[in-house]
């Protein structure tokens, strides 16, 4: 009879080992899951700042014609960034995105009837409307990231993380001079 009752009560701790480690594994799973929703939110702003940026080239190009290497500069790191494959490259090729819009626009102030163009101003609230969604956006995945992380760090959780290998997720960053000097697009 002694016997039965230590037997019921291992089985009773270890049903409820199960079910915690399978509200942990599940919550983890969510985690995930809402990281990756967050950064297809900035994948999709991205893609829409990346197919406004050949109609703003070809709409300066039409008034500023000799300032070719400006042209080059964008398009080349409008490509990088398109063909980056992790976070941290995402980042990089941003920041390099961002100076290169930055060339592009003071370029265009040289250019007052650019200025007047209304396709060139419709361009520019679109970018400058894009440029915050993603910053809405970046906080939002930094956010989940952050989360995702600390559960995985965290103990008791980080025993089921470590066991089915939950790996963490890189924020991604932008460089402090880039986050304190916005893509201006006003004039």
């Amino acid at each position: 009879m002694y016997y039965l009752t230590i037997t019921n009560i291992a089985v009773i701790i270890a049903i409820v080992i199960v079910l915690w480690a399978i509200t942990v594994f599940n919550g983890l799973i969510r985690k995930r899951f809402r990281t990756k929703e967050a950064w297809s939110d900035i994948d999709v702003q991205l893609k829409r700042r990346y197919n406004l940026i050949p109609n703003l080239i070809e709409t300066v190009k039409g008034y500023a014609a000799h300032e070719r290497e400006v042209f080059e500069k964008v398009t080349e790191a409008r490509t990088r960034a398109m063909g980056a494959k992790t976070i941290e490259e995402h980042g990089k090729a941003e920041n390099m995105l961002s100076g290169a819009l930055k060339t592009l626009f003071a370029v265009s102030e040289n250019y007052p009837q650019l200025k007047a163009n209304e396709n060139f101003l419709e361009l520019q609230r679109e970018l400058t409307d894009t440029e915050n969604k993603i910053q809405a956006a970046r906080r939002f995945y930094n956010t989940n990231v952050r989360d995702f992380n600390i559960k995985i760090d965290s103990f008791p959780s980080n025993i089921v993380a470590k066991i089915f290998q939950f790996k963490k997720r890189d924020f991604f960053e932008i460089e402090e001079s880039a986050a304190r000097e916005p893509v201006k697009v006003s004039f």
